[in-house]
C-alpha cells in the first residue's frame, strides 16, 4: 500500500485513513490483475502454437499424459490469481467508501457538523488534524477528502 496510507503517532493508538489512496491502490490491483491476466492468456497462446511436438511413442505419450494435466492446472491457478487480485483491487474501493461512511456517522454521531472540526471534521483527527481544530473553511459542510491520485 502507498506510503503514508495510514500514520500514526508511536504508541498514541492514532492512525488516519485516507480514502483517495485506498482507490489508488484499488486501482493499481485492478491494472495488475488486468496485466496478469493478459500474460496468462498469452502464455497459454503460445503454449497452445507448440502443439503437440513429443510424439505418439510410449515416452511421448506418457509425457502427453503428465503435460496436459500440469498446464491445464498451472492455466486455471493463474486466471484464477489473475481474479483474486482484481478482488482485492474492489476490496480496497470497498474498504474506501465504508470509511468515508463511518467518518462522515461518526462526525454526525458526535456533533461534528459543518465548520465544528470534531472527531470527524475536516480538522479532527480522523482527517489527522488535531481534535477540535477548526474547519479549514468556517460555516463549510465536513467533507472527506475525494480520490486526488492519478
Amino acid at each position: 500500500m502507498a506510503s503514508g496510507s495510514s500514520s500514526g503517532d508511536a504508541g498514541s493508538g492514532r492512525f488516519a485513513l485516507k480514502p483517495w489512496e485506498l482507490h489508488g491502490e484499488g486501482r493499481e490491483f485492478e491494472k495488475i490483475s488486468e496485466d496478469f491476466g493478459k500474460a496468462a492468456a498469452g502464455l497459454e497462446q503460445s503454449l497452445t502454437a507448440l502443439g503437440s511436438p513429443w510424439g505418439l511413442d510410449q515416452p511421448g505419450s506418457g509425457f502427453a499424459a503428465v503435460y496436459q494435466g500440469a498446464r491445464g492446472g498451472l492455466l486455471g491457478g493463474l486466471r484464477g490469481l489473475a481474479g483474486q487480485l482484481g478482488q482485492v483491487g474492489s476490496g480496497l474501493h470497498t474498504m474506501a467508501e465504508r470509511t468515508v461512511d463511518a467518518e462522515t456517522t461518526a462526525a454526525a454521531g458526535f456533533g461534528g457538523g459543518p465548520g465544528k472540526g470534531g472527531p470527524g471534521g475536516p480538522g479532527g483527527p480522523a482527517a489527522g488534524g488535531k481534535p477540535g481544530a477548526p474547519a479549514a473553511t468556517p460555516g463549510a459542510p465536513a467533507t472527506v477528502p475525494k480520490d486526488r491520485s492519478a
